[in-house]
C-alpha cells in the first residue's frame, strides 16, 4: 500500500509538471517588467483595444489590488483579472508590489494567461544598510555644522533688519499715540470725578430733604425710586453695551471711546499701528526662538544674556568649529575600520 501511494504521488507530480510545461509553451510572454528610476513599469496587452499599455507601480505603497484596479480602469472590457503564483495559487490583493516582484507569477486577464518574469534585483544586506545609514548621519551632521549656523546668523540679521524697519515706522505713531493717551486718560479721570461729584450732590439733597425740609416718612419712597432708577440705569447700560456694569470696565470703555474719537480727528490710523505692533511681536518671537539653547545645541543660559548678540555669535562660531572637528574625527575612525 505504501509503495502504491508513493507511485500515485509521483504520477501526480509528473502530471502537474507536464501541465506547467504545456502552459509555458502555449502562453506567449507578452507582459514585461522593466525598472525605470527604481520603479517597476509593467507593460500589459489590453484585450479590448488590442494594444499594449505601461503601468508605473510603486513597490511599497502599491499592492496587487491597486494594480488590478488600474487594469480595470484602463480597459473596461476586462471582466476578470487575477494574479497567481507560478504554482497556480491566487495572490492576495493586499500583497505589496515589492513582494510580488521577488518571483515570477501568472497574470490572468479574461481568458488569457500571461507568464510574468520580473528582472532579478540585487538586494541590499542589513550590514550595507547600516553602513549607508551611518554615512548619511555623518553627512547630515557635517552639513548642519557647515551650513545651519551660517543660515541661522543670516536669518537673525534679516530679522534684526526687519525689526529696525518696523521700529522706524512705528516711532512717529507711538509719539502721537502717547499724546492721545494722555488726553484720553485726563478726560476719563475728569468724568470719573464728575460721577463722584454727582453722587455727592445727590446724597446732600436727599439728606437736606430728610432732616430739614421733610421727614423720613416722606423721603423713604423717594429714596426707593432713586435706588430703583439707578438699577434701571445699570441694566440699560448692559442692554446697550452687552457688558456687565463694572466700574473698571466702564472706565476702560470710556477711555477707548475717547481715544478713538481723538485719533480719528487727528488722522491717526490705529489699525495700522496695531498691525505694526503685531508684526514687531512676531519678529521678536522669532528672535527668541533662534536664540533658544535647544535650537543652538548649547547649554541653557540665563534669560538676561539673550540680548547679548556679539557674545552669542562668538559662541556659535566656536561650537560650529568643534562640531566639524568631532564629525571629521568620527568619519576618519570609521573609514579606517
Amino acid at each position: 500500500m505504501i509503495e502504491h501511494t508513493s507511485k500515485a504521488e509521483d504520477d501526480d507530480d509528473f502530471r502537474f509538471a507536464n501541465n506547467l510545461e504545456q502552459r509555458y509553451a502555449e502562453v506567449k510572454i507578452d507582459v514585461t517588467v522593466k525598472y525605470i528610476r527604481g520603479l517597476p513599469h509593467v507593460t500589459v496587452p489590453l484585450p479590448s483595444r488590442n494594444e499594449r499599455c505601461q503601468f508605473a507601480l510603486r513597490p511599497v505603497s502599491h499592492n496587487v489590488g491597486d494594480f488590478l484596479t488600474m487594469l480595470h480602469e484602463e480597459d473596461r472590457g476586462i471582466d476578470r483579472a487575477a494574479v497567481l503564483t507560478k504554482e497556480g495559487v491566487r495572490i492576495s490583493s493586499a500583497c505589496s508590489i515589492e513582494n510580488l516582484m521577488d518571483d515570477s507569477f501568472w497574470l490572468h486577464i479574461n481568458d488569457k494567461q500571461y507568464h510574468v518574469m520580473p528582472p532579478i534585483r540585487d538586494k541590499i544586506t542589513s550590514e550595507e544598510l547600516t553602513k549607508i545609514g551611518d554615512v548619511r548621519v555623518l553627512v547630515a551632521q557635517l552639513y548642519e555644522a557647515l551650513h545651519v549656523g551660517e543660515h541661522q546668523i543670516k536669518k537673525e540679521r534679516e530679522l534684526h533688519e526687519k525689526l529696525e524697519e518696523l521700529n522706524s515706522k512705528i516711532t512717529p505713531l507711538e509719539k502721537r499715540k502717547s499724546e492721545l493717551e494722555m488726553q484720553a486718560v485726563r478726560r476719563t479721570n475728569i468724568l470719573t470725578w464728575v460721577g463722584l461729584g454727582f453722587m455727592s450732590v445727590q446724597f446732600g439733597i436727599i439728606a437736606r430733604l430728610t432732616w430739614w425740609e421733610y421727614s423720613w416718612d416722606i423721603m423713604e419712597p423717594v429714596t426707593y425710586f432713586v435706588t430703583y432708577g439707578t438699577a434701571m440705569a445699570a441694566y440699560a447700560y448692559y442692554c446697550i453695551t452687552k457688558q456687565e456694569y463694572v466700574l473698571e470696565d466702564v472706565r476702560d470703555r470710556q477711555f477707548l471711546i475717547s481715544m478713538h474719537k481723538r485719533a480719528k480727528k487727528q488722522g491717526l490710523d490705529l489699525a495700522q499701528y496695531n498691525q505694526l505692533r503685531r508684526e514687531i511681536a512676531d519678529v521678536q518671537q522669532d528672535l527668541r526662538r533662534l536664540r533658544d539653547p535647544l535650537y543652538l545645541h548649547v547649554p541653557a543660559v540665563p534669560k538676561k544674556y539673550y540680548d547679548e548678540c556679539d557674545s552669542l555669535d562668538k559662541e556659535n562660531t566656536q561650537s560650529t568649529k568643534a562640531k566639524i572637528k568631532n564629525i571629521l574625527c568620527a568619519a576618519t575612525k570609521r573609514l579606517k575600520k
